[in-house]
């Protein structure tokens, strides 16, 4: 049997694997300091010089000068993003709601998890690798007063900023007072980015091939957004930065300029994505002259171009009916060349306006269009303001909005329509009043699909001023959750429709397993026998089944059963694709048992069988009834 390793990958060792694999002859080792015998303590190593010299086709010599976005204590956001993590998901059965949207069931496909999102994502990261159709992030913008409550480690002193940033003057003090959240501060933009970039790397890989992420910024961040997505997803994967008119123009600043807007900035993981765009509006096509090929309307039959780049294209064109000549015009040359300009007009696919000083047409057939949508426009003002936004939580929350800047349900469901379908799955990581859930529900009522979502929010304590803690709420969370709830209501007895409603809410959690689990090697001998067990006694089977899944690759939203097999509780995941005991005392009839059913995975408690006999005898009975399960342990 395997043991789980019950903890998220170390990105920097499968980088470092691949960095070796394509260039090993940069690969060196380095002594880094002694042990107290004097035997040397070597760690892996990357000679720059070599690896800059196999990606150079020149010859370097030295350091170069090159394009690149930094910051201070940007490097630390890399090993953060990359280190793992001994921590896990606890599923809370009083929180979830059931597809039919009643409490306690945890048959819905939903997702809301209450943690740090960068915790959150490392979780996500195995198991959702390569299966996100679409993120929607709305981060602390950054505006001057916001205030970061995520403890990353990612933040640093004041201190050590301008140690590495060099703001202090030659008597060595500090030029700036980094305790202002102060846009000319250079850390002003530092916390933030550490904050993003560690999380944009990770959600990165969650996204599928033809998935998209969309961002929502205003002007404080905006340019700084899009060099850290240039360098997380690629500049050849940057579809735009799409303008929301957020309001009517009630607020100016200092140069007499209300504005109005914010960007969503969308970024893909491959280049190809194509958005679903917006219906053609036919109204414009008719069929006066009763063409065989139905309605058709003209288009310009002329291009950009002088006649000096194409002669051949500058020409009169005669209408062989009338004999009426068009003149050419010498900076807008006719879209084709004369011998093809005499098939179209012998095709019946010019119309010649009875004035020569007009230009003939070309017809457009409704018929030949290679798609029946017009593009998606970048200017996005069709649909609602911040305003709806508020309107709505309102309306769920007996007139008391709680967010004063809640997205508006209109401008959700157009992106998530735009490059989503049945059964793909929304991801938003700032949940914050779950707008996004609440979209998704709403979008799949409305044309009967089944889109999927995962929430995560960090549980920030509400004011007690507010009226969100006057109402009750202590947490956003908890705001967010009744909202996913009184909107499936509403949304179930308004249209009726036969969609997921429910959601299974996990609370980020420490890892079940003891320390020993990890790290056996820091404990003597006789310490080991008080950690026989490895699994921290609060914890539940429930709780070691999800860290399971977890570690094995099996979406969170999978149909669970239990149920008792030689008076042993057993669960079975996707009717049997994983079936996990992890009660003691197991017996060779609940091994059997499971063995026979030819479970994919089968994963028992390391100390939970009941006798050495047992587990002499364990691995023969799969060899017996199911060579092929893959036998596990934790």
């Amino acid at each position: 049997m395997d043991k789980l390793k019950m903890h998220t990958p170390n990105l920097a060792d499968e980088n470092f694997k691949k960095l070796v694999a394509m260039f090993p002859n940069a690969v060196t080792e380095t002594i880094t300091g002694y042990e107290e015998d004097g035997k040397p303590i070597i760690e892996r190593a990357i000679d720059a010089d070599v690896l800059r010299q196999e990606i150079s086709a020149q010859v370097v010599e030295g350091a170069q000068e090159r394009y690149q976005f930094t910051w201070p204590d940007k490097k630390r956001s890399v090993v953060l993003a990359n280190a793992p993590i001994a921590k896990t998901l606890r599923l809370d059965r009083e929180r979830s709601v059931g597809r039919d949207g009643t409490g306690g069931g945890i048959d819905s496909e939903n997702i809301y998890i209450e943690g740090d999102n960068l915790d959150a994502l490392k979780l996500l990261q195995e198991t959702y690798l390569g299966k996100v159709k679409m993120i929607y992030i709305d981060p602390p913008y950054n505006t001057g007063v916001d205030t970061f409550v995520y403890d990353d480690d990612r933040f640093i002193t004041s201190e050590e900023f301008s140690e590495i940033s060099g703001q202090r003057d030659e008597d060595g003090n500090l030029l700036f007072d980094m305790r202002t959240n102060n846009e000319t501060n250079g850390r002003f933009h530092t916390d933030w980015l550490n904050m993003i970039y560690s999380r944009l790397r990770i959600a990165k890989d969650l996204l599928n091939d033809d998935g998209a992420i969309f961002i929502s910024i205003d002007d404080n961040e905006h340019k700084n957004l899009l060099m850290v997505c240039f360098e997380v997803f690629g500049a050849n994967n940057y579809i735009g930065s799409f303008v929301w008119k957020r309001r009517t123009s009630s607020s100016m600043d200092k140069h007499l300029i209300s504005i109005d807007h914010e960007y969503i900035v969308c970024f893909c993981k491959t280049p190809g994505i194509t958005f679903w765009g917006k219906k053609k509006d036919y109204k414009n096509y008719s069929n006066p002259d009763n063409d065989s090929r139905g309605p058709w309307t003209t288009g310009d039959l002329t291009v950009g171009m002088n006649a000096d780049a194409r002669p051949n294209q500058f020409y009169d064109l005669i209408d062989p009916k009338t004999g009426k000549i068009y003149k050419p015009n010498y900076n807008r040359v006719w879209s084709y060349i004369a011998e093809s300009m005499k098939e179209l007009i012998a095709d019946n696919r010019v119309i010649f306006p009875n004035d020569t000083s007009k230009r003939p047409m070309l017809k457009r057939f409704a018929s030949e269009l290679k798609t029946e949508n017009d593009p998606f426009s970048s200017w996005m003002d069709m649909v609602g303001l911040n305003t709806e936004g508020t309107r709505t939580l309102a309306s769920l929350f007996d007139g008391k909005g709680f967010f004063n800047y809640a997205k508006p349900i209109s401008l959700m469901k157009c992106l998530i329509k735009q490059v989503t379908k049945n059964k793909d799955i929304v991801l938003d990581f700032f949940s914050g009043s779950a707008t996004t859930a609440h979209a998704v529900m709403q979008l799949n009522a409305e044309d009967g699909s089944n889109r999927k979502f995962i929430m995560v929010q960090l549980p920030e304590e509400t004011d007690v001023k507010s009226e969100a803690y006057k109402a009750g709420y202590r947490t956003i969370c908890e705001i967010g959750e009744e909202r996913i709830r009184c909107a499936g209501k509403k949304i179930k007895e308004e249209t009726g429709g036969d969609i997921d409603y429910g959601f299974r809410v996990f609370r980020v959690d420490s890892s079940n397993m003891e320390d020993v689990y990890y790290k056996p090697t820091d404990y003597k001998q006789e310490q080991l026998s008080l950690f026989a067990d490895n699994i921290k006694p609060d914890r539940t089977p429930e709780d070691l089944l999800f860290q399971v899944m977890l570690d094995l690759g099996i979406l969170l939203s999978s149909k669970i059963g239990e149920e008792e097999i030689a008076g042993k509780k057993v669960f079975s995941v996707e009717n049997g694709y994983l079936i996990a005991c992890f009660d003691k005392d197991v017996t060779e009839e609940t091994v059997m048992e499971i063995a026979k059913r030819h479970p994919f995975y089968a994963v028992f408690r390391d100390s939970g069988l009941a006798s050495d006999s047992v587990a002499v005898n364990f691995e023969q009975i799969f060899e017996t009834y199911s060579p092929k399960t893959r036998r596990k342990v934790l």
